[in-house]
């Protein structure tokens, strides 16, 4: 993909949409800013390709229009010879368009949908690497959430905010069963027969490590059988979908039908954008939107999310820094533990109206704070800045964290086992007995969650009979000879046959992750200027735990306040809900990744180098230049917009079809340098076109690239007829 380019102009305003010459441009220029106007030029450049000339404009000046650098760019020159649709890029007229997400590949036209009229309700799914949920609140009161807590099954003792992220289905691939059902039928199978259905859990994490995450992507069940992902993570959120449809009309006493929802899905702010995308082709095959109804399905970062909750607690609503006395069991505060509600109605005080003693202690206009959201599969760290009126949030510093969830502990009891009872076994048992495997973590699960600092008791585990009869089998030995060989006095077989760890050995299961936190949270002090940084904020299932409040207390309550919500493992769903009402909240993001094209700029002796040189019809030109759509790094206000024109090489071309390329760094300037991948590929497909109005020449695509949202979305309109071209950005085809 050679594109070529002479100039950029740095501006950030839709309204320059409408001029339709470049003279129009540069007067409406001067109008909305004369000061800076007044320094711009026009540039004639050439653009060539096969013979042909054309004159393409762009616009340049010596003072930038803000302070710092605005990601809009006008179009330049573009041909894509290695392309199956390759395009020439042309600056032309300018036309109105309506956005979509580039994620979802639908057309960017214009439609009136019940979301943009007013949705009847907020439903946020808060997919999890362990757990799952959803809470939703009503259109006429945002503020007041309403969170499903009581799911079929569930582990006795334990109050079930949440359900498994697990997910059953019958041998012949059709949906069984999630969450507790799923795990509970799957529990209570045979061995053999359990051998023939396809059991999934802890599979969210797939879409952050797998490099080469595409359409066709498996996933590996419990019995090892291998099953497209997409369907997996489809059948998972269908469920909630129709949980969900039904709860609410059972609430409100009408037929809720999916199209009346806002549908918000959490996601890692660590993970790309193939992984969001990913996440919303599942949604569309779930029916919780569709691609001619996108705006239906809004994508949360999950810190953000937690953020946007964490800036209106009220001081009642936090965790203290000592564990409270303990109270006796009366028998009516024990009515009250055993009695809970399906649905358990949360009124989140409006920010605006809360006494400001009433809320976290200095965090006003200004306040800088940070954000670490412990999940079961990743940590991810935002730092933001209440900004504007009405609590509008500005990101000061890219997310950053990595995958440091509670299923690090988990591994760390894996390898314990591995330890214990040989590696080969534990590898030969899951394969053999895998519900049996199951049943093993979750008795962990429960003694893990039970995990304290402030407790002395020992933690019993409960190792299946399967566990026991298979080692036994498989060793010509009891597992009681295997732990008493193993010679750690923390780690015991109990008289009730029991795996007996006493708190000091569960302590040592959760430090190598808590560590890895901890490091993930200084990095970020130390890399960035943290004395503005007044609070800490600590999110998240696996933030539940005492054992990782107080380690990071204890590492950090000298630089920062660190506060915990009480609800501490809601504070991400809470906050998505709020999110889906006003996704405008967060109005200033950090790039995670510098996004670009490659591009063919006039040579220049002394500066580019000779192996890039190429010439046509005699002009030279210097290949895979990379340019920049958005820095690494660089703050992009929602609704910024990049702007190129792209014209098809062919008279009649129905798809063009032109690759994107990211990197990590700022500094690349070729597509060919170190560290720049080829990422996805912008599609805009001109049939529509094409049918209504044949052309004898070939067509100016102005296409509109937009940055600052959670996910990059895109929009494109034929020059001139103003038709609106499908365009899409597909991160999964590479």
């Amino acid at each position: 993909m050679d594109i070529r380019s002479e100039h950029r102009l740095d501006v950030t305003n839709p309204a320059l949409s409408s001029s339709t010459s470049t003279e129009a441009m540069l007067k409406d220029l001067r109008r909305m800013n004369p000061t800076y106007a007044s320094d711009m030029s026009v540039n004639r450049t050439l653009s060539v390709d096969a013979g042909l000339t054309s004159p393409t404009y762009s616009l340049s000046s010596s003072k930038s229009l803000s302070n710092k650098r605005c990601s809009t760019n006008y179009p330049m020159a573009l041909n894509s010879p290695g392309s199956p649709a390759g395009a020439i890029s042309e600056m032309g007229r300018y036309a109105r368009s309506s956005r979509s997400s580039i994620d979802s590949g639908t057309s960017s036209g214009p439609h009136i949908t019940k979301q943009q009229g007013g949705h009847f309700v907020v439903v946020a799914i808060d997919f999890g690497t362990t757990f799952s949920g959803y809470a939703f609140s009503f259109s006429q009161e945002p503020n007041s959430i309403h969170m499903m807590r009581k799911w079929e099954g569930g582990d006795p003792g334990l109050v079930n905010q949440k359900t498994p992220t697990c997910l059953l289905l019958e041998p012949d691939g059709t949906f069984h069963s999630f969450g507790f059902s799923a795990r509970d039928f799957y529990h209570d199978l045979d061995a053999s027969e359990a051998k023939k259905w396809l059991y999934f859990d802890k599979f969210k994490m797939v879409l952050h490590y797998h490099a080469g995450l595409n359409h066709e992507t498996m996933l590996v069940a419990a019995n090892g059988e291998k099953f497209p992902a997409k369907k997996v993570f489809s059948y998972s959120l269908q469920f909630f979908r129709d949980h969900a449809l039904g709860e609410l009309s059972d609430q409100s006493g009408l037929k809720i039908l999916s199209e009346d929802i806002k549908w918000v899905l959490t996601v890692p702010a660590i993970w790309k954008q193939p992984a969001k995308q990913f996440m919303r082709e599942a949604a569309y095959e779930a029916g919780l939107a569709s691609l001619e109804h996108p705006e239906q399905l809004v994508i949360s970062l999950e810190p953000e999310a937690a953020s946007i909750y964490c800036r209106r607690l009220r001081l009642s609503q936090l965790v203290p820094d000592s564990p409270p006395a303990l109270q006796p069991l009366t028998l009516e505060r024990n009515r009250k533990l055993v009695e809970v509600p399906d649905v358990i109605e949360d009124r989140i005080g409006d920010h605006l109206q809360i006494a400001p003693t009433d809320i976290v202690e200095d965090l006003v206009q200004g306040s800088s704070y940070m954000v670490v959201d412990c999940g079961g599969g990743t940590v991810d760290i935002t730092v933001h800045e209440l900004a504007g009126v009405g609590g509008r949030l500005r990101e000061l510093y890219r997310a950053s964290g990595g995958p440091h969830g509670s299923v690090g502990v988990d591994n760390e009891f894996e390898q314990l086992l591995a330890n214990i009872f040989g590696t080969d076994f534990i590898e030969t048992f899951k394969a053999k007995r895998p519900a049996g495997y199951v049943d093993l973590m979750i008795a962990f699960e429960s003694r893990k969650r039970s995990a304290s600092p402030y407790k002395d008791m020992p933690l019993n585990i409960s190792l299946p009979f399967s566990f026991i009869d298979y080692y036994k089998k498989y060793r010509g030995k009891t597992v009681e000879t295997a732990i008493r060989k193993y010679g750690d006095s923390d780690i015991r077989w109990s008289a009730q046959g029991m795996l007996r760890l006493t708190q000091a050995a569960m302590r040592k299961l959760f430090m190598p992750t808590i560590l890895k936190i901890k490091e993930a949270v200084g990095a970020v002090m130390i890399a960035n200027d943290s004395s503005g940084i007044q609070h800490l904020f600590l999110v998240g299932g696996f933030a539940e735990s005492p054992l990782l409040q107080l380690e990071i207390r204890k590492e950090f309550s000298s630089m920062l306040k660190v506060i915990i919500p009480q609800d501490v493992g809601l504070s991400i769903l809470k906050g998505a809900v709020l999110f889906g009402h006003d996704p405008t909240v967060i109005h200033v993001r950090i790039s995670r990744q510098t996004y670009g094209v490659g591009v063919l700029n006039r040579f220049v002796k002394g500066k580019h180098p000779k192996h890039k040189l190429i010439k046509r019809d005699g002009i030279e030109w210097c290949t895979d230049v990379f340019d920049k759509f958005v820095l690494t790094d660089e703050p992009v206000t929602l609704g910024n917009t990049v702007i190129r024109s792209y014209t098809p090489a062919k008279v009649g071309q129905k798809l063009s079809i032109i690759n994107i390329y990211s990197a990590d760094k700022t500094d690349v300037k070729f597509i060919t340098d170190v560290g720049v991948k080829k990422c996805g590929t912008l599609q805009l497909d001109l049939t529509k076109v094409i049918d209504k109005v044949p052309a004898r020449k070939r067509r100016e695509i102005q296409a509109r690239m937009e940055f600052g949202d959670t996910e990059v979305k895109v929009s494109a309109v034929d020059i001139d007829t103003g038709i609106s071209v499908k365009a899409n950005i597909d991160f999964l085809c590479k």
